[in-house]
């Protein structure tokens, strides 16, 4: 048997589901509008708190995914915040990339899978 446990579990989706010792979080968004720096800021902060519930901290991450919707323009700005946000010697595996996003107002998604 499969042991899962689901957070904050919405009709269409988990922000977070935990399987074999890994927590696994949803891609988080920023609020529409807001400059890269504020969405990635918020992002950041909504990770945290999922972390917690989860059990675990920014200390533990395996992977990060991050999507900019222009990184010619808001590369630079997503990674200054992202840089000061991960613990030192925590840095996940990464990659980044340029997606059209779920609205025009979300310029970053990040998603990001941790131990527990």
């Amino acid at each position: 048997m499969t042991n899962l446990t689901r957070i904050d579990s919405g009709p269409r989706m988990s922000q977070a589901v935990i399987h074999n010792g890994i927590a696994y979080l949803a891609g988080q968004v920023g609020a529409e509008g807001g400059t890269v720096a504020e969405q990635t800021t918020a992002i950041l902060e909504k990770i945290d708190v999922l972390l917690a519930k989860a059990g675990t901290d920014k200390t533990k991450l395996i992977t990060a995914q991050i999507w900019c919707a222009d990184m010619a323009t808001e590369f630079a700005d997503m990674n200054a915040v992202w840089d000061a946000w991960v613990a030192e010697g925590c840095a996940p595996a990464r990659w980044t990339g340029e997606a059209k996003l779920a609205t025009p107002g979300y310029r970053v998604e990040i998603i990001v899978t941790a131990a527990v």
